[in-house]
């Protein structure tokens, strides 16, 4: 029995000590990855300064004493240091409020710079046990704190905390709530004065103490010397009178009860000012958000016959990043991340030289509208290269130490510990290396990340993505985490897109997203070094097929399907393409290859043609997998040389083995051309037997020396008529020729 009575007494003490080790590894975490250059620093909010201590203590009488109390290792984000003093306010522990202590600020002297304050405290003894507890009191216990009431911070809309009802946190917590997670009629909100106001509705009954609070006094005193939680332990002495009154005498603590006030999302304090006359809260006034459930137990004294009801408090919003406050809401944030300029303007605010990696984490639209260079973390970038096999724990480390140098790191570190609670999108200067799919693709960050907004695809090879990146691309995809490109090619926000049952997709303009989820999509196969004279045949041919949507009822083309056309992105007969489907209103769509590293001696290939809306990026080395998300329900082919044979091989071969349905093909051109190109090797495969029982592919390609003859095969297509697939007849030329 005694075993139990002494672990339940010191159980509180040995929790205390692993929280404060807990924490202090955080923060030396944290300090190592330069969090201190940011606001969301892990110690406390930035409207309160720390528990500070008795520096010196001088007795008047039995009721009163005036101490200086000293407070130490204040956040230089601490609000105090930036508003006016007047707007400072001295903020006794609760615990000794609860005993009848009121500590009243007389003067204040802070000092930025020196990270200290110190206050001259006047402390009065309401009741007989305040009076024992005077008493009691020593140089070195920790009695209050600093609390900062920036009125820029006050909480003026009801809405803003109404929004929070029936909402918790990431552990099930309530966020805002009177007694349980979907809260309580008791708690009124109203709009008092341009602020907003709760009314707490109290219990009838009061709190009082039993006998024994005597005897446990001189052990409260070392607690508060010591910092240990001491608001469980005065617990143990009170006992709950229901169905009291609730008025008030001269010289005696009135403590009143309310349901839980579950506070996760703001600061709240009294107003003293509307309290029923005659009452005055201690000026343990201010109840924090870093408690599961405060604001059960209030301490009125004052002198009044009439009963206290309710409760009356306003509120202060925290730092943006720890509101808990969800994406959706968020209203004004959302209209600024679809304006390109701003978003440019937000990213010029990032430390330089451009070539350094940077981020910030954005949660609203004033800290878009004003970002600094401070705000940024900032990362030279080093180019290392891992360990080959069989230095598994080596590479490990060098992984691990490589991801903690990425600018996003602190951010993503801060949401998985709970530091940032509210949700909003991640800048980066570049978009994230693959090695950090772990931490964006955790349960917190997902949560919290709702969208990465970028410049450039990569450090090394600029506008191109590497497989990899691609993959990663598609998982954040899977996990509804939207990427954004601001390209400056484009000069546009390009949103990554997955086509539906294709595990690929294009970076797409924000109001093309629709079209090209519900698009047909056609491409065009040709030389990068000839335009041709195709020109008027394409627009013709595309005109066409806009034209016959409205008698169609084919899945593939409806009234209301949008098209889309897909080149390789560069000049010659691929710029044609990406221009005529820009004019004639169809989704202009590019799959680009970086030709620039090609091998010495080697002919280097396109760039970028300036008609292209939605766009993929691939590298050299990447060339035949960049050829297989083509993805096209229509191809078109042009005269073209090596590429086109191997893009033409391969879209036989898909309709060979069944990853497409057996489509037309158009080749565009005069049927001696394509009979050189074609007709000889489907002769030696049919001959050798190497396609026996594929020969049917012949029907499936159409040499078209005009975009009528073209909208005739589709037409019929369409309409269920054309000879094609398995069950039509072999072509001897490999293909059909269109008459």
């Amino acid at each position: 029995m005694i075993k139990n009575e002494i672990f339940r007494f010191i159980k509180p003490f040995l929790e205390k000590k692993k929280k404060a080790c807990h924490k202090e590894k955080k923060i030396q975490t944290l300090q190592l990855l330069g969090f201190y250059m940011n606001d969301f620093l892990p110690t406390d909010h930035d409207l309160v300064s720390p528990d500070g201590y008795i520096g010196s203590l001088s007795v008047i009488n039995e009721k009163t004493a005036e101490a200086v109390v000293i407070i130490e290792n204040i956040s230089p984000k601490f609000m105090g240091f930036q508003i006016p003093i007047e707007s400072v306010f001295f903020n006794i522990k609760s615990t000794l409020a609860q005993l009848g202590v009121e500590g009243i600020g007389q003067a204040y002297e802070l000092d930025s710079k020196t990270r200290r304050a110190q206050v001259k405290v006047l402390l009065k003894a309401i009741g007989p046990v305040a009076v024992e507890m005077l008493k009691h009191l020593v140089v070195g216990a920790y009695i209050g704190k600093l609390f900062a009431a920036d009125a820029r911070r006050r909480v003026r809309d009801p809405d803003y905390l109404a929004r929070y009802f029936g909402r918790s946190d990431r552990r099930g917590r309530p966020l805002l709530s009177l007694g349980g997670l979907h809260g309580s009629s008791d708690l009124i909100l109203d709009k008092v004065d341009g602020r907003t106001v709760a009314f707490l509705t109290l219990q009838n009954g009061r709190v009082v103490y039993s006998k024994s609070v005597y005897g446990f006094l001189p052990t409260l005193a070392q607690a508060l010397v010591a910092q240990l939680d001491t608001r469980n332990m005065v617990k143990l002495h009170q006992e709950w009178i229901p169905d009291v009154s609730k008025s008030i005498e001269s010289d005696d603590i009135l403590l009143v009860r309310s349901l839980p006030l579950h506070i996760r999302t703001v600061f709240a304090r009294v107003v003293n000012e509307l309290l029923a006359h005659g009452y005055q809260h201690t000026t343990a006034s201010v109840l924090q958000p870093n408690t599961h459930a405060s604001g059960d137990i209030y301490e009125l004294y004052g002198n009044s016959k009439r009963e206290v009801t309710d409760i009356p408090l306003e509120f202060y919003t925290l730092e943006p990043y720890r509101e808990h406050v969800f994406f959706s809401d968020r209203d004004q944030l959302q209209t600024c991340l679809s304006d390109m300029n701003l978003l440019e303007k937000a990213f010029e605010t990032a430390p330089k030289p451009e070539q350094n990696k940077a981020a910030v984490f954005v949660v609203k639209s004033e800290q878009l509208l004003n970002l600094t260079p401070d705000q940024w973390i900032a990362r030279e970038s080093l180019f290392q290269e891992f360990p080959r096999h069989g230095q598994d724990s080596r590479k490990a480390m060098m992984v691990e130490r490589f991801i903690q140098q990425q600018p996003a790191y602190p951010f993503l570190k801060a949401i998985d510990d709970g530091y940032i609670t509210s949700q909003g999108v991640l800048f980066t200067r570049f978009f994230p290396s693959p090695l950090m799919k772990r931490m964006l693709l955790s349960d917190q960050v997902q949560r919290c990340l709702k969208g990465i907004y970028f410049q450039y695809p990569s450090e090394a090879h600029q506008d191109y993505f590497s497989a990899e990146d691609r993959a990663l691309l598609h998982d954040l995809d899977k996990f509804a985490i939207p990427i954004y490109w601001l390209d400056k090619v484009t000069k546009q926000i390009l949103q990554y897109i997955q086509k539906p049952d294709r595990d690929s997709g294009l970076f797409v303009p924000l109001n093309q997203i629709e079209t090209f989820l519900k698009a047909t999509i056609f491409g065009t196969y040709g030389s990068n070094l000839l335009a041709g004279s195709f020109e008027h045949e394409l627009r013709t041919l595309l005109e066409g097929i806009l034209a016959m949507r409205p008698e169609m009822n084919h899945p593939l083309l409806l009234p209301s399907t949008p098209l889309a056309l897909v080149t390789g992105g560069g000049p010659g007969a691929m710029e044609v393409g990406n221009r005529v489907a820009k004019e004639l209103h169809i989704l202009s769509c590019a799959n680009i290859v970086d030709f620039r590293r090609g091998t010495a001696g080697v002919k280097k290939e396109q760039e970028q043609n300036k008609y292209i809306d939605a766009k993929m990026t691939y590298r050299l080395d990447k060339l035949v997998e960049r050829q297989a998300e083509f993805n096209l329900d229509f191809p078109i082919f042009l005269v073209g040389g090596v590429g086109t044979d191997f893009e033409y091989c391969l879209e036989e071969v898909r309709r060979k083995i069944g990853s497409v349905p057996p489509t037309p093909v158009l080749l565009f051109g005069p049927p001696e051309y394509w009979k050189m190109k074609i007709t000889s090797r489907f002769i030696c495969n049919k001959d050798s037997g190497t396609i026996k029982g594929s020969e049917w592919l012949s029907n499936c390609f159409y040499c078209v020396q005009s975009a009528q003859q073209g909208i005739k095969v589709y037409r019929q297509f369409f309409q269920g008529t054309l000879q094609i697939g398995p069950e039509g007849p072999v072509h001897p030329e490999g293909f059909v020729i269109v008459d």
